[in-house]
């Protein structure tokens, strides 16, 4: 098999960051969105699992499709198609449009969360692909960090819609740097017919695929909760203003950074699934301290300043051990489907996708206006992450990678 040439990380960065650029950069937005389309704060939420339920099936057709034509001109075609869907939510005055919108823009940027996936499994192996993974998880806190900032000044500069035509601008200067810049990884020489549920057999007979699965869909489920419930916890219910909200966002993305360096640092005498699962515990101890702060807030009452401190310590924490644990059960997750490589990756992250949205929209039902349900609900899906963990090791289901 030839090897394909390597691309550089910084623009597998860019290309993997476009879906949580257009995720983070739209949050600071969504108390206002409610209020412009007439919309309950409830449906608002669920224009997020709309756009994870799109991400899921862009990720089930781009990656099968990248193996017979080869990742770039998939990259280019989904970033034609999300261009789409950015103009349709600029133009939405209906929370329906918007949906249906999110839905086509999804659709199309899950082809830098799949095909990014699938590019570095084409181009690294062995320890390097989990330090790969590992550097672009840290790298990729810039984009919680960047994007809330972005979004929350052109919320209160021009209006939320106008956060769109900055997603249509950054998509475009990502198409001409991946056309000039990009070498296709999947080589003609390489490609092979594979059937896709030849692999869907194999992938839902394997238990440890399936439980690396749902440990990403519990941290990054997580995140995007956070992103879909903290907006209004922290500006409807503590007075903080958009702008402000996306300034939180540095110090918590600088927390998911060091999770990634430190992950990779780990690595040089731990195994991916150690490292991971001490993720996981951090996960834990994060949501418990944020659970149990919340719960004394309702019998001691503390000012707004304080529980802002106390969500966003929480929130900090938790995404240094989901950077931890993510990063790594999705590099150990397909080592053994080298050879099916992109196809596997699509049928991964639809899974793992699937299973975030179905998060996100249990967040959506449960929220009351309250701060309770979010803590609560974050210690649920911590208990479960390393539950699923826990299963893994007394079934022997470890890797050593």
């Amino acid at each position: 098999m030839k090897q394909a040439l390597v691309p550089a990380v910084w623009l597998l960065v860019l290309l993997a960051g476009l879906g949580m650029f257009t995720e983070t950069v739209y949050t600071p937005s969504l108390p206002e969105i409610a209020r412009s389309l007439n919309a309950s704060e409830s449906m608002v939420e669920y224009t997020l699992t709309i756009y994870l339920l799109g991400f899921a099936l862009g990720t089930f057709f781009w990656g099968k499709l990248s193996d017979r034509v080869g990742r770039k001109p998939c990259i280019l075609g989904g970033l034609l198609i999300y261009i789409i869907g950015c103009v349709g939510c600029y133009f939405s005055n209906s929370i329906e449009m918007l949906m249906v919108s999110r839905l086509i823009q999804a659709f199309g940027g899950s082809i830098g969360s799949v095909l990014g996936q699938a590019i570095c499994r084409d181009s690294f192996q062995g320890p390097a692909l989990g330090k790969a993974y590992s550097l672009i998880g840290a790298s990729l806190s810039a984009f919680p960090a960047i994007g809330p900032v972005i979004g929350g000044f052109i919320a209160e500069s021009f209006g939320w819609s106008s956060i769109f035509l900055v997603l249509i601008c950054f998509a475009l200067f990502l198409t001409i740097i991946i056309s000039l810049r990009l070498p296709e990884t999947h080589l003609k020489e390489n490609r092979k017919p594979v059937g896709i549920w030849e692999v869907a057999s194999k992938l839902l007979r394997d238990k440890k695929v399936l439980s690396f699965g749902l440990i990403v869909a519990v941290g990054a489920g997580q995140g995007f909760t956070y992103f879909a419930e903290g907006p209004f916890c922290l500006i409807s219910l503590l007075g903080m203003t958009p702008s402000e909200y996306g300034l939180t966002f540095i110090g918590i993305s600088a927390f998911s950074f060091a999770g990634g360096l430190f992950s990779k640092k780990l690595q040089d005498r731990l195994s991916s699934f150690t490292v991971m699962s001490y993720g996981l515990r951090i996960i834990f101890v994060g949501s418990a301290v944020f659970c149990g702060f919340i719960l004394l807030s309702l019998q001691v009452p503390m000012p707004n300043s304080w529980l802002i401190g106390i969500v966003l310590g929480s929130q900090a924490i938790i995404s240094f051990g989901a950077c931890m644990s993510t990063s790594n059960a999705m590099a150990s997750a397909l080592v053994d489907y080298k050879w099916c490589i992109g196809t596997a990756s699509s049928l991964f992250g639809f899974f793992y996708y699937i299973i975030v949205s179905l998060i996100t929209y249990g967040m959506g039902h449960l929220h009351n206006g309250t701060l309770l349900p979010m803590p609560l609900y974050f210690l649920f899906l911590s208990i479960l992450g390393m539950g699923i963990q826990k299963t893994m090791v007394s079934n022997g289901k470890t890797t050593n990678q």
